[in-house]
């Protein structure tokens, strides 16, 4: 290696050349080596070697834009179909996404090589579906199929964006194609997870090698029996597989023993925590056992999880009108309706949490914060106050106090908690600032503002 980078710094490159090449045998994977070589290569003008050293770079290394730009550079002029993929292939690393569709586009144009299509089609739709373009994924997908060179993957990706758009037939029909086709275990599995999609679970219990997919298509089917005969057998194999749970509650609510189907969904829950599912069989269960708290609150949290926030606000709104105690879901709800935009609720929430709980500071800096944002400077004082009592060092409670004394013009009541500020954090970065906020202080006279409720009710007696 030094005797490489001494013929290097030599000015003697075709001699380094060599020598990278020999540490390059010696040390195939090392990408220092190979980028030197790619480099010497181009410098030497053995253009097509240099592209090998680059390609050999991208199979470790995917990311590494400068490959990519070396690569357009050598087949700018000899190769446009290899020049728009690698320029594709950086807008994507880039996550330009849109030119690298566009840079695919103009490859397809300059090839008639059945393999290059297929590939560049495939790659095509599957930018097309991150860009949220599935109907054109589906299309060119489609296209590929007729080619041999196509491969089972463009079959079952295609069919998972059938069902994403709900058209599960098609999906059928295309896993079904792939089958005939390869015949794989791969393509068998994901034909039965269709066929039970479906509500066919006969034909996807048939094709199935999976053993738990197995017994779920045989609770489908009625077969409680057999299926909790594989469950019982199989426990030590699959027991710390969290879908293994998922059947056995299944099972015990299919048969109404829900205290064991509750058993099986903890179970599950400490597996493979937050899940959608684990809210899904909670709500199921309780809506069975009439306790309507616990299936609001659960199909609440189910929502919450897929990402409907609006939904989830109205099943915890229903949960709290069967139990309005519970200091979590008023947490819940108050986070919630602040998320979606409705502050004046979320406030209402803070305001109970806030009584039920009269030390959640959280609780009350929510609303010390929203008095603050009506411009009720009086009814924000008091809540800094309840604040400043349960953390008396607490300097940025003790600031805001001062500021929201001084808006109010209580001016004994600014000039203590400037004070105590500055004994709390005495060398601040404002300390010198509020210093002389102390002396302009003692100088100015101030008469106290009415109250927000003084002023409206002096309104109403006019």
């Amino acid at each position: 290696m030094s005797l490489a980078e001494q013929y290097e710094q030599n000015e003697e490159y075709e001699k380094a050349y060599e020598e990278y090449k020999k540490e390059h045998n010696a040390r195939p994977s090392d990408l220092g080596v190979l980028e030197r070589l790619g480099s010497l290569a181009m410098m030497l003008g053995k253009k097509e070697e240099a592209a090998g050293y680059y390609s050999k770079i991208l199979e470790k290394d995917v990311t590494n834009t400068l490959c990519y730009e070396q690569l357009m550079d050598i087949y700018v002029e000899t190769d446009r179909y290899k020049y728009y993929v690698y320029r594709g292939n950086l807008h994507s690393v880039e996550q330009k996404l849109e030119q690298a569709i566009n840079d695919y586009k103009k490859a397809l144009n300059q090839t008639q090589d059945e393999r290059q299509i297929v590939m560049t089609r495939f790659t095509l739709a599957n930018l097309y579906a991150q860009t949220g373009n599935t109907q054109k994924a589906i299309d060119e997908f489609v296209k590929t199929l007729d080619y041999e060179d196509t491969n089972e993957e463009v079959y079952i990706k295609l069919a998972d964006l059938y069902i994403k758009e709900g058209i599960i037939t098609s999906a059928i029909d295309t896993l079904e194609r792939a089958h005939k086709r390869f015949g794989t275990d791969k393509t068998a599995e994901s034909l039965a997870q269709a066929y039970l999609r479906n509500n066919e679970p006969e034909k996807a219990k048939e094709l199935t090698k999976d053993e738990l997919f197995k017994v779920k298509c045989m609770l489908e089917c009625g077969e409680k029996d057999e299926a909790y005969k594989i469950l019982s057998e199989t426990e030590q194999r699959h027991k710390n597989n969290p879908e293994y749970y998922a059947l056995k509650a299944q099972y015990y609510y299919i048969l109404q023993e829900y205290d064991k189907a509750l058993e099986c969904v903890e179970r599950y829950n400490k597996l493979n925590p937050n899940s959608a599912l684990v809210y899904q069989m909670r709500a199921l269960i309780y809506e069975n056992t009439n306790d309507e708290y616990n299936e609001h609150l659960n199909w609440g949290k189910y929502n919450l999880v897929r990402g409907n926030k609006d939904v989830a606000v109205n099943e915890f709104l229903t949960a709290f009108q069967i139990n309005s105690k519970s200091v979590d879901l008023m947490n819940t709800l108050a986070s919630l309706l602040e998320e979606t935009g409705d502050k004046n609720h979320s406030v209402e929430f803070w305001e109970k949490i806030s009584q039920s709980e009269p030390t959640n500071k959280k609780a009350l800096e929510k609303l010390a914060d929203f008095r603050e944002s009506i411009g009720d400077y009086r009814m924000q004082a008091e809540y800094l106050e309840k604040l400043y009592e349960l953390d008396k060092r607490n300097a940025i409670v003790i600031k805001k106090l001062a500021k929201t004394y001084e808006k109010i013009k209580n001016k004994p009541a600014a000039v203590e908690f400037y004070t105590k500020y500055l004994e709390a954090a005495p060398t601040s970065n404002d300390a010198d600032a509020i210093r002389a906020k102390l002396q302009k202080l003692e100088h100015t006279d101030m008469q106290e503002d009415e109250g927000l409720l003084d002023k409206i009710m002096k309104f109403f007696s006019k």
